[in-house]
Formats: C-alpha cells, sequence, structure tokens
C-alpha cells in the first residue's frame, strides 16, 4: 500500500478533489483490472477513452480518479485527480509507485527504426558472459538474469514496466538494457525513467499509420534523448543523417558510432561471408559469427555502450567474439541438399534491403536468391509497394504471401505489395496467400547452393488472423520442407 500523496511526485496536477492522504495498493488505466483501493488512471487512447469508464471503475472499488477531464458529477468518498497529461501521470505514478526502480540500476535504453533488439540482446549477452547480473527488455523476451518473461509489447507500459524494474532491482540487477519504441515515447511510457545511456541506431520508413509523417516519426525520437539528464550519455549513430538531429537540445553528453564517417567508435568491415565478420573497432581487429553490415553496425554500438560504461576492453572485444546470433534476426541453416535458408524479422524496406544487401554481399552469383515476403495487416500501409520493389530489385525470384493480417484481407495486402512490382520485373513474381505453402513452393524452386530469405515475422511462433493467433514458425517451417527435400 502506498499513501496517494506520495506518488504524485512531478505529476502535473491541475485540480484536487477529495482527500490525498488515503492508501492505496494498485494503479490501473484498464477498467478491467480495477481491485478495492485502486487508483484508475483515465486514459485517451488511440481506441477507447478511458473517461467513459469512470463510474466503471468506481463501482468495482476504484478510490481515486486520475483523469484529465473531471466528470460532471463527483462522489464525496471518491478522490478526484485532474492532471494535465494522464500518459504522463501513469508513468510517473508508476514510477512512485515502485519506488523509481530506474535510478538504482544502469539504464541503457536503444531506439531507430532496426536494430533495437538485436542490439539490446547482445549487450545483455555480452555482461552476462562477463559476469553480471542484467535485465532484458525487447521485443522478442523479457529477462530478468536468465529467467525469461514473455513480452506483450516493444515496450511495455508504464505500470508493467517499472513492476519488471523494481524485480529486476529486487533480483540484484546492476544493469537493464530496453528496447525503446517510437510509440512509448510518444505516449510518455518512459516518463520518469532515468535513464544512463540512450542509443539511436537509424531511421527509416516505418510506422506512418501511427506517426502519419516522417517528420513526425523523427520527432517522436528526437523527444527521447530531450528528456535525458545532463548525466547521462547520448550514442547516435553518425553515418544516418539523422543521428545527430537527435542530440540537438539534448543536455546529455554526446557520443557517435560509424562506419563511414569520422566517430568516437569507428567501425571497418575487414570480410564478410556466411562464417561471420572480420572488423575492424577503432585500433582493434575483431572475428565475429554475425553476419553483414547491419551487425557491424549493432555490434559496434555494443562496443561503445560498453565502453561507455567502462568495462574492460580486452574482456568485451573477447566477449564480443562469442556472441550468437539472435533468434530471428538473420537466422539462418544450410540444408543437406546445399540449400541456405534465412529467417530475418526485416518488415520495413530498409531492413529488407539491408538483409538482402547483406546476402548480395555474401554471394557468389551464380546462385539464385528466392525471397518469401509479406506486410502486416492493420499498419502503414505505405511500405507496401516499397518492400515489393526491394524484393524484386534484390532477388531473382520473389514470392509474395501472407504476415500477419490481422483485420485485413491478405489477398487485399498482396494486391497493395503488387503495386510496387513493375512490368519488366513481373515475371520473377509468384503471389501464394498461405505463408506456409509459399515457403514450400520456395524449397520446391530452389537448389543446390541457392539461398531462401523468409522475411518479415523472424522470432514470431505465430500468424495472427481475424484476431485469433495460430502456431506459425518460419524456420521450423523451413527446416521441416528442407529435411522432406533431402
Amino acid at each position: 500500500m502506498k499513501v496517494l500523496q506520495n506518488i504524485l511526485y512531478k505529476v502535473g496536477l491541475t485540480a484536487v478533489h477529495g482527500s490525498l492522504d488515503i492508501e492505496v495498493n494498485k494503479i490501473v488505466f484498464d477498467s478491467r483490472e480495477v481491485e478495492e483501493d485502486a487508483v484508475f488512471v483515465a486514459i485517451k487512447g488511440t481506441q477507447v477513452d478511458g473517461h467513459l469508464f469512470i463510474e466503471k471503475a468506481i463501482d468495482l472499488g476504484a478510490t481515486v480518479i486520475v483523469c484529465e477531464i473531471l466528470p460532471i458529477k463527483m462522489k464525496e468518498e471518491i478522490t478526484y485527480v485532474q492532471v494535465k497529461s494522464s500518459h504522463q501521470a501513469l508513468a510517473l505514478l508508476g514510477a512512485n509507485f515502485y519506488d523509481n526502480p530506474s535510478a538504482e540500476l544502469k539504464l541503457i535504453g536503444i531506439t531507430g527504426t532496426n536494430g533495437k533488439t538485436t542490439t539490446v540482446t547482445l549487450l545483455h549477452s555480452l555482461l552476462s558472459s562477463l559476469g553480471f547480473h542484467c535485465g532484458l527488455l525487447s521485443t522478442v523476451v523479457n529477462k530478468i538474469g536468465q529467467t525469461e518473461i514473455p513480452a506483450t509489447h516493444t515496450t511495455p507500459n508504464p505500470i508493467a514496466l517499472n513492476q519488471l524494474l523494481r524485480q529486476m532491482v529486487d533480483e540484484g540487477c546492476a544493469y537493464c538494457f530496453m528496447e525503446v519504441s517510437s510509440h512509448a515515447i510518444d505516449q510518455d511510457r518512459i516518463a520518469g525513467l532515468e535513464f544512463d545511456i540512450a542509443c539511436f541506431t537509424n531511421i527509416s520508413h516505418d510506422h506512418l499509420d501511427y506517426h502519419e509523417t516522417f517528420k513526425a516519426y523523427i520527432y517522436a525520437k528526437k523527444k527521447f534523448f530531450d528528456q535525458l539528464r545532463s548525466s547521462a550519455v547520448a550514442i547516435v549513430n553518425a553515418d544516418d543523417t539523422n543521428g545527430l538531429v537527435m542530440t540537438q537540445n539534448s543536455k546529455a553528453k554526446v557520443r557517435t558510432y560509424a562506419m563511414k564517417t569520422v566517430a568516437d567508435y569507428k567501425v571497418k568491415i575487414l570480410e564478410n561471408a556466411f562464417s561471420g565478420l572480420v572488423l575492424k573497432l577503432n585500433n582493434h581487429e575483431l572475428w565475429t559469427r554475425l553476419i553483414g553490415g547491419f551487425n557491424a553496425y549493432n555490434i559496434a554500438l555494443t562496443y561503445a555502450v560498453a565502453q561507455e560504461l567502462e568495462l574492460d576492453e580486452m574482456e568485451v572485444l573477447q566477449g564480443l567474439s562469442n556472441l550468437k546470433s539472435v533468434e530471428g534476426r538473420f537466422e539462418y541453416l544450410q540444408a543437406d541438399s546445399g540449400v541456405i535458408a534465412i529467417v530475418d524479422y526485416a518488415h520495413t524496406p530498409d531492413a529488407l534491403k539491408n538483409v538482402l544487401a547483406t546476402i548480395e554481399a555474401v554471394r557468389t552469383r551464380n546462385e539464385q536468391v528466392i525471397t518469401v515476403v509479406g506486410c502486416g495487416g492493420d499498419r502503414d500501409k505505405t511500405k507496401r509497394p516499397l518492400m515489393a520493389e526491394i524484393a524484386c530489385d534484390m532477388s531473382d525470384k520473389v514470392i509474395l504471401t501472407s504476415d500477419n493480417p490481422r483485420s485485413e484481407n491478405p489477398t487485399e495486402i498482396i494486391e497493395d505489395m503488387k503495386a510496387g512490382v513493375t512490368v519488366d520485373k513481373m515475371s520473377r513474381v509468384m503471389a501464394i496467400e498461405n505463408r506456409a505453402e509459399a515457403i514450400k513452393v520456395a524449397c520446391a524452386l530452389a537448389s543446390a547452393g541457392d539461398i531462401i530469405l523468409v522475411a518479415g515475422k523472424g522470432h514470431e511462433k505465430y500468424q495472427e488472423i481475424k484476431g485469433e493467433r495460430f502456431p506459425f514458425d518460419d524456420l521450423e517451417t523451413l527446416e521441416q520442407i528442407l529435411k522432406k527435400k533431402q
């Protein structure tokens, strides 16, 4: 239990009706989760306005209502707290309720269109191998030490987020590596968190269904860096044209990493093959089993963070060489038939281009590249033709298929993708709605030495269709089909 007055620290109050000297046992923003003596925060969401459920929350036992608009009729026994922003209030209440756990560990946040999951996972693996107890908050999984907790969002809601951070602190974690999504920044889910290091990987076409314009998407990311304390460090990719935009007006100490330009942490690719990368990191040569230019950037950022955390450089370099590929990120297998199959989460035009460029860099050109790709439903439609265009430009054969259609008709999604296929490329394109069948056809078309890329879902173990999740695993499907082909 907490006294209400004590958890309102830094919350921008507009008005208070009722007592602040009352005990509360829970903070919720979903009326269905209300319990006796709970604080209900009325959030104006993208789909539903929580202000419509204030009466329901009171009926279920809420004794405190936090809202932007006060009800016309207020009950004497209920405390009403009016705030400027319910989203921000929720995050600050969460941090205060769990005694500000982010201040008790080193919190490292990574934002960007691509590379977030890989880099936070590499950092968690690296520091764990060096003997540190660490937390991880990622798209794929959350971890406290090596204990896994299923992830439902790239960045959890503020209550779940602070609860996880508190668990990490209580269980002795010294560090937490966290993906920070543009949605989370825009919705103030990270308000009240004390980041020690904030990182920017890159920014490209994505989430315009939510942000509407690319400029708005950029400034959502920038807001993360605007909120940093002067004691924090901001590490940005200087090769991205928007890298230094992120740190304009930021109070944090700025550090850069790059492959093409002058930077504090410079990476150069010496060798790039399916066996791994040989890199030059500042003045050190390093071999890693990770593949591709995009992973060279991920390794460079991992190295930069480790150096800013003042870890032993030689131990870090040795640890980097032992890191394994992250699940669903350029994860590949070689069948006995000689076919190479790659699964990657690439679901944005830039990510798909990076993966296909990596394949182009390591292939012999005596083989085919066969790409299986789809686009998610109820998401940014403008990237669909771009995804198909990139796949056609950089592959010998392309199979357009279903991804997670959600509430949309998968046939219509594929038709949107086809708009990016030029007439001269039509002959290399097939459309097969059933994803398993599309992968099966790709395997049937492949001969020894050919490379199959299945893009878009990566680590996901399901397909979301009409509000229901059906079991589906790209890598497992490939393994089963290729095994039968041998």
